[in-house]
Protein backbone atom coordinates (compact mmCIF):
# COMPACT_ATOMS: atom_id res chain seq x y z
CA UNK A 1 0.00 0.00 0.00
CA UNK A 2 2.28 2.73 -1.24
CA UNK A 3 -0.44 4.74 -0.89
CA UNK A 4 -0.84 5.14 2.49
CA UNK A 5 3.21 5.27 3.34
CA UNK A 6 3.35 7.83 1.21
CA UNK A 7 0.55 9.72 2.73
CA UNK A 8 2.15 9.23 6.33
CA UNK A 9 5.56 10.18 4.93
CA UNK A 10 3.93 13.81 3.60
CA UNK A 11 2.02 13.86 6.45
CA UNK A 12 4.56 13.64 9.05
CA UNK A 13 6.25 16.23 6.99
CA UNK A 14 3.75 19.19 7.12
CA UNK A 15 3.67 18.06 11.01
CA UNK A 16 7.48 18.92 11.26
CA UNK A 17 6.69 21.64 8.99
CA UNK A 18 4.40 23.25 11.07
CA UNK A 19 6.93 22.48 14.08
CA UNK A 20 10.15 24.20 12.54
CA UNK A 21 7.23 27.36 11.72
CA UNK A 22 7.22 27.99 15.27
CA UNK A 23 10.85 28.44 15.61
CA UNK A 24 11.29 30.13 12.45
CA UNK A 25 9.11 33.05 13.36
CA UNK A 26 7.09 35.43 12.00
CA UNK A 27 9.14 35.53 8.75
CA UNK A 28 8.30 31.49 8.65
CA UNK A 29 4.81 32.47 9.47
CA UNK A 30 4.57 35.13 6.87
CA UNK A 31 6.51 32.67 4.22
CA UNK A 32 3.85 29.70 5.01
CA UNK A 33 0.58 31.88 4.53
CA UNK A 34 -0.26 31.99 8.32
CA UNK A 35 -0.92 35.51 7.80
CA UNK A 36 0.05 39.28 8.84
CA UNK A 37 -1.81 38.90 12.22
CA UNK A 38 -0.35 35.45 12.73
CA UNK A 39 3.12 36.63 12.28
CA UNK A 40 2.85 39.80 14.02
CA UNK A 41 1.82 38.24 17.16
CA UNK A 42 4.78 36.06 16.73
CA UNK A 43 7.14 39.07 16.74
CA UNK A 44 5.22 40.22 19.74
CA UNK A 45 6.14 36.89 21.51
CA UNK A 46 2.18 36.20 21.95
CA UNK A 47 1.30 32.55 22.90
CA UNK A 48 -1.46 31.99 20.69
CA UNK A 49 0.73 31.35 17.38
CA UNK A 50 2.78 29.20 18.53
CA UNK A 51 -0.18 27.31 20.58
CA UNK A 52 -1.95 26.86 17.33
CA UNK A 53 0.83 26.03 14.92
CA UNK A 54 2.11 23.14 17.66
CA UNK A 55 -2.05 21.99 17.76
CA UNK A 56 -1.67 21.81 13.72
CA UNK A 57 1.50 19.81 13.96
CA UNK A 58 -0.15 17.08 16.30
CA UNK A 59 -3.01 16.85 14.47
CA UNK A 60 -1.20 15.95 11.30
CA UNK A 61 1.19 13.69 13.56
CA UNK A 62 -1.61 11.98 14.56
CA UNK A 63 -3.28 11.74 10.79
CA UNK A 64 0.10 10.52 9.36
CA UNK A 65 0.32 7.31 12.58
CA UNK A 66 -3.03 6.32 11.37
CA UNK A 67 -1.95 5.89 7.75
CA UNK A 68 0.86 4.19 8.88
CA UNK A 69 -1.20 2.06 11.61
CA UNK A 70 -3.30 1.38 8.28
CA UNK A 71 -0.18 -0.08 6.38
CA UNK A 72 0.56 -2.14 9.93
CA UNK A 73 3.99 -0.22 10.47
CA UNK A 74 2.33 1.08 13.84
CA UNK A 75 -0.11 -0.65 16.26
CA UNK A 76 -3.54 -0.90 15.24
CA UNK A 77 -5.52 2.71 15.59
CA UNK A 78 -9.01 2.18 16.34
CA UNK A 79 -11.60 2.88 13.51
CA UNK A 80 -8.72 3.13 10.84
CA UNK A 81 -10.78 2.63 7.96
CA UNK A 82 -13.54 5.14 8.33
CA UNK A 83 -10.51 7.73 10.46
CA UNK A 84 -8.23 7.05 6.72
CA UNK A 85 -11.57 8.08 4.58
CA UNK A 86 -12.26 11.05 6.68
CA UNK A 87 -8.91 12.05 6.33
CA UNK A 88 -9.24 11.77 2.92
CA UNK A 89 -12.02 13.79 2.34
CA UNK A 90 -10.60 16.92 4.63
CA UNK A 91 -7.44 16.74 2.30
CA UNK A 92 -9.54 16.82 -0.85
CA UNK A 93 -11.91 19.41 0.68
CA UNK A 94 -8.96 21.60 1.42
CA UNK A 95 -6.91 21.08 -1.70
CA UNK A 96 -10.55 21.33 -3.90
CA UNK A 97 -12.81 24.03 -2.23
CA UNK A 98 -9.99 26.28 -0.70
CA UNK A 99 -9.28 28.60 -3.56
CA UNK A 100 -13.33 29.34 -4.06
CA UNK A 101 -14.05 30.15 -0.89
CA UNK A 102 -10.84 32.39 -0.48
CA UNK A 103 -12.01 33.95 -3.73
CA UNK A 104 -16.40 33.93 -2.53
CA UNK A 105 -15.72 34.81 1.17
CA UNK A 106 -15.37 38.19 2.47
CA UNK A 107 -12.50 38.10 5.54
CA UNK A 108 -9.49 40.19 5.88
CA UNK A 109 -7.25 36.96 6.41
CA UNK A 110 -8.86 35.40 3.03
CA UNK A 111 -8.25 38.58 1.13
CA UNK A 112 -4.62 38.44 2.27
CA UNK A 113 -4.20 35.08 1.00
CA UNK A 114 -6.28 35.74 -2.20
CA UNK A 115 -3.32 38.28 -2.92
CA UNK A 116 -0.94 35.30 -2.66
CA UNK A 117 -2.56 33.02 -5.39
CA UNK A 118 0.61 30.72 -5.93
CA UNK A 119 1.20 29.69 -2.64
CA UNK A 120 -3.01 28.89 -2.47
CA UNK A 121 -2.31 26.74 -5.39
CA UNK A 122 0.91 25.12 -4.67
CA UNK A 123 -0.88 24.13 -1.04
CA UNK A 124 -4.27 23.26 -2.58
CA UNK A 125 -2.10 20.85 -5.10
CA UNK A 126 -0.29 19.06 -2.09
CA UNK A 127 -3.75 18.62 -0.47
CA UNK A 128 -5.25 17.00 -2.72
CA UNK A 129 -2.48 14.68 -3.47
CA UNK A 130 -1.83 13.76 0.34
CA UNK A 131 -5.96 13.57 0.09
CA UNK A 132 -6.10 11.60 -3.03
CA UNK A 133 -3.40 8.79 -1.32
CA UNK A 134 -4.90 8.89 1.65
CA UNK A 135 -8.28 8.08 -0.39
CA UNK A 136 -6.15 5.13 -2.68
CA UNK A 137 -4.85 3.97 0.61
CA UNK A 138 -8.18 3.46 2.28
CA UNK A 139 -10.11 2.04 -0.98
CA UNK A 140 -7.07 -0.63 -1.26
CA UNK A 141 -7.07 -1.15 2.42
CA UNK A 142 -11.19 -1.74 2.86
CA UNK A 143 -11.21 -3.42 -0.74
CA UNK A 144 -9.01 -6.37 0.84
CA UNK A 145 -11.15 -6.71 3.96
CA UNK A 146 -14.21 -7.41 2.03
Amino acid sequence: MIALRVAGWLTALASVTHILIIFGGASWYRFFGAGEQMAHMSELGHWYPALLTGTIALLLAVLSAYAFSGIKVVSPLPFTNLILVLISCVFLARGVLFIPAVLVLDSSYLQELAANMDFLVVTSIICSAIGICFGVGAYARISRTH
